[in-house]
């Protein structure tokens, strides 16, 4: 199998030194760029199987660049930043970041990430089909398809991966730090609630009146569930 390939963007040379030496050494193979708009073009000439981002960046910040790959995109993206305020946390997972590291970081640490992340996104070849189904609903988490009453609905990768680990477990009740770990991949500190929230509200949207034998519900002062119904 080819070698996944692995879109470095810094504007520290020595940061991205060090990582290329890292992720080669662990059979990736990297791709180096110093500013967001390089960090565009490299992305639709390289197509990577994964982005580490740093947010200061020259030109285009790291935020509009993860804002604009996710406009035609699903690729895994890691934000690499020196910012660790909980707001940098949220917006970088509402703009569709898949982890979230601070600086200053470990190698090792970056390496283990990227081989998590690249796992849960089925990027890494060799996986079964992940793949549930209901009345009116069949959510497929290795080909990141949501189709109701089978029509195809758009749906973000956080999204899909929240929807298909509540229906993966129906009537089980997760509070928003168990969800935010189990789809996002990683420990947040701070508050969790706004960010698993808004992803539930686009959900429902999507899926509102689909099923009378299946429904999002909230658990009030604990969480969220799939219930399912006879």
């Amino acid at each position: 199998m080819a070698a996944e390939k692995i879109l470095i963007v810094d504007d520290d040379t020595n940061i991205c030194e060090l990582l290329r030496l890292y992720l080669e050494k662990d059979g990736y193979t990297t791709t180096i760029v110093h500013d967001g708009q390089s960090a565009l073009q490299s992305f639709r000439e390289s197509e990577p199987d994964l982005v580490l981002l740093d947010i200061m960046l020259p030109g285009l910040d790291g935020w509009q660049v993860c804002r604009e790959i996710r406009k035609t995109s699903d690729k895994p993206i890691i934000m690499l930043t020196a910012k660790s305020e909980t707001f940098d946390k949220v917006l970088g997972l509402e703009l569709g970041a898949d982890d979230y590291v601070t600086k200053p970081f470990e190698s090792k640490e970056i390496v283990a990430r990227v081989k998590a992340v690249l796992r849960r996104s089925g990027s890494a070849a060799g996986k079964d089909i992940k793949e549930v189904r209901y009345e009116d609903l069949v959510i497929n988490l290795t080909n990141y398809e949501m189709r109701v009453r089978g029509v195809k609905v758009d749906t973000p990768p956080k999204e899909l991966e929240l929807i298909y680990y509540l229906a993966s477990n129906p009537n089980r009740v997760f509070t928003r730090d168990q969800l935010l770990d189990a789809v996002w991949g990683f420990d947040y500190y701070g508050d969790s609630s706004r960010t698993v929230d808004v992803h539930i509200k686009r959900l429902r949207e999507k899926l509102k009146g689909v099923s009378e034998k299946w429904s999002l519900e909230t658990v009030w002062s604990v969480g969220y569930k799939f219930e399912t119904r006879d």
